[in-house]
């Protein structure tokens, strides 16, 4: 039997001193981070002046939030967050090594459709906004389309007005058109 090295001891010293510090390290931060008393607040720094600094924390500045039209910022955000997504896998398809030429055309056919959909609901909304209406956000798929228009009532030529406006920019048929009155 064949007895351990003094090398191997040495890493053992080694690896042991290394876990030490590691343990002193996270207790000291432990110990010196200001300590809350309701889990549910932020921490608060002292600054060299002696008053206390608050991070992280925001407060709105307006007087009054209007819903519909964070409604419709937010809706917009989630829209270009959605396309970037759908761009950004099709590109790294593209990119990729391991794929087919039958793929590779396939995969630019599916990014052309994306361009196409962003640019059509771009003009879809600008000729919605044309029409009168305060805000609108379109939404298509290729197969439906989904507008969400803020309105205080929408009435009957309004809507056809929306459906003539989609109808005209996109090969969607007229049953799959979908109107939502936001007010």
């Amino acid at each position: 039997m064949k007895k351990p090295t003094l090398i191997i001891r040495k890493k053992h010293i080694i690896m042991t001193c290394l876990t030490l510090m590691l343990a002193v390290a996270v207790y000291i931060n432990y110990a010196t981070a200001p300590i809350s008393p309701d889990k549910s607040t932020r921490k608060k720094a002292s600054s060299e002046k002696g008053d206390t600094v608050s991070y992280g924390e925001t407060e709105f500045v307006n007087a009054e939030a209007d819903g519909t039209a964070d409604y419709f910022a937010q809706a917009r955000i989630d829209k270009m967050n959605n396309r970037d997504e759908a761009v950004q896998t099709l590109q790294m398809i593209i990119g990729g090594g391991d794929i087919t030429e039958d793929e590779m055309v396939m995969n630019a056919l599916d990014a052309v459709e994306v361009s196409r959909l962003i640019e059509s609901e771009g003009t879809i909304e600008s000729l919605i906004k044309a029409q009168g209406f305060d805000d609108c956000v379109a939404y298509l798929d290729g197969e439906s389309a989904k507008i969400v228009v803020k309105t205080e009532g929408l009435d009957k030529a309004q809507a056809a007005s929306i459906k003539e406006i989609i109808l005209g920019e996109t090969e969607v048929s007229a049953e799959n058109i979908r109107i939502f009155e936001v007010k």
